[in-house]
């Protein structure tokens, strides 16, 4: 199971939000480079990037940092979220350097786009699903849907999409746990691979989700707020990984 590090990108800073509230907002700088730099150094082998601008807006608005951390670590797999609603937009992150995509809003609006996209590029596209009690949401997390998020994996994972990001929005951000028993359900019902998101706080939640990845497809944990402020640390996280998978 991989640890991986969230950089969210707001106005070209690294931001942490709670509960997706763009008002509600706390800066970890205006370096974006440094900071994955910063993960990168305490071993992180993947990472997960979020333009939060985008993501309201429909369209890319932090491109460059993103861009940015793609050429200072072209051998790192980076995976982009936030308004990315067209191929044109997903070529533009391919070329620079970008390993996989992550489409949501659009996904749960307009799903043939995520049948489209996988039929030209397979595994490179992830699909995020955010939820309030299992119902998806979209635009940013402002808008709930009635659409159950294991019912929208079964349909991606018949598209042959990588992977599904699951974030549980009570719990992203506010350092409460990570909802292991969602995400191990969704990563035994939905047929794909599932990287938790939300709340992930300290070494007990990654050891849960270890745990429960012996009878789920669970392949990694994001965490953001966490590890800027010192309950985790990535490297010891990423160690407990490894030595379960030995």
């Amino acid at each position: 199971m991989l640890v991986i590090p969230a950089i969210d990108l707001k106005d070209g800073h690294c931001v942490r939000l709670k509960q997706g509230r763009m008002d509600d907002a706390t800066d970890y700088g205006a370096d974006p480079v440094a900071m994955a730099r910063r993960w990168v150094d305490a071993g992180a082998r993947r990472l997960h990037l979020v333009d939060l601008n985008g993501a309201f807006a429909g369209r890319p608005v932090n491109a460059d940092a993103v861009t940015a951390i793609a050429k200072a670590f072209p051998d790192l797999p980076i995976q982009i979220g936030g308004g990315i609603r067209s191929r044109e937009i997903i070529d533009r992150y391919f070329d620079a350097g970008v390993s996989y995509v992550i489409i949501g809003t659009k996904a749960v609006k307009e799903p043939e786009f995520v049948t489209e996209m996988a039929s030209l590029y397979g595994e490179r596209i992830i699909v995020g699903l955010d939820a309030h009690d299992g119902m998806v949401a979209t635009d940013g997390w402002a808008e709930t849907s009635n659409i159950r998020a294991v019912d929208l994996a079964r349909r991606f994972a018949a598209d042959g999409v990588g992977a599904i990001v699951y974030t549980d929005i009570s719990r992203d951000g506010m350092m409460q746990g990570v909802n292991v028993e969602a995400t191990a359900e969704l990563a035994r019902k939905g047929g794909l691979p599932v990287i938790a998101s939300g709340g992930v706080t300290n070494l007990d939640d990654i050891r849960a989700l270890v745990d429960a990845s012996e009878h789920s497809a669970i392949m990694g944990a994001i965490t953001g707020r966490a590890i800027y402020e010192g309950t985790l640390d990535v490297a010891d996280a990423q160690r407990l990984c490894d030595e379960h998978a030995r």
